[in-house]
């Protein structure tokens, strides 16, 4: 028999001791460090990407361009002009058909002539101081109205040659400005006439 116990050298020999990891384990963070979230990551690439958007200006969304080429300002519309063209047909009907003004002060005229018309020595003084002074006063301020129409009207028709390069008027504006412009001429020439007793003289008595 035998007594012989085995030794510690035999121990070690035949126990392998504990097997190896098979995957490595993740380093652990250094002592005192703070672990770090998702969320302050996602926080800290905004607060990046807002201020290369600060640096860079303002970014286009659309992708069309530079914005700040979407706020053109606007030349004028040509409104002024059309209102204006308007006016000055309006004006040189109204003072070929007679005016509100023109009568009333055609009327004055009247009265105003039969007051001189106690003190008129002759037929013809009469006939003035009635008539003639009302007439008169009626062709001069339908002939203002016709004179102020056929300004305005010219002057809606020579405004593109002195504002922007290529800009014209609708072609209804200037067909009103034309019918302005004749009227106020017409009238113009009538009312001269009339005023200084060549196309309708006063009678003569006797």
């Amino acid at each position: 028999m035998d007594t012989t116990k085995p030794g510690p050298d035999s121990a070690t020999a035949t126990d392998p001791g504990p097997a190896p990891d098979s995957a490595p384990t993740a380093a652990a963070p250094a002592p005192g460090t703070p672990p770090v979230a998702a969320a302050d990551v996602d926080a800290d690439a905004a607060a990046v990407l807002d201020a290369d958007t600060d640096e860079d200006g303002a970014t286009d969304l659309d992708g069309d361009g530079d914005p700040a080429e979407e706020f053109v300002e606007e030349g004028p519309t040509g409104v002024g002009s059309a209102a204006s063209a308007v006016v000055a047909a309006g004006l040189g009907l109204v003072a070929l058909s007679g005016t509100w003004v023109s009568r009333v002060l055609a009327e004055r005229e009247t009265l105003l002539g039969q007051i001189r018309s106690v003190d008129a020595t002759s037929t013809q003084a009469k006939i003035e101081a009635l008539y003639g002074n009302a007439w008169h006063m009626t062709a001069l301020v339908n002939g203002l109205f016709s004179a102020l129409a056929l300004l305005l009207a010219v002057f809606v028709l020579l405004r593109p040659a002195f504002g922007a390069p290529g800009r014209v008027h609708p072609t209804w504006v200037k067909a009103v400005a034309w019918a302005g412009t004749a009227l106020g001429a017409l009238g113009l020439v009538v009312f001269t006439l009339m005023y200084f007793d060549v196309v309708t003289p006063l009678p003569t008595a006797g």
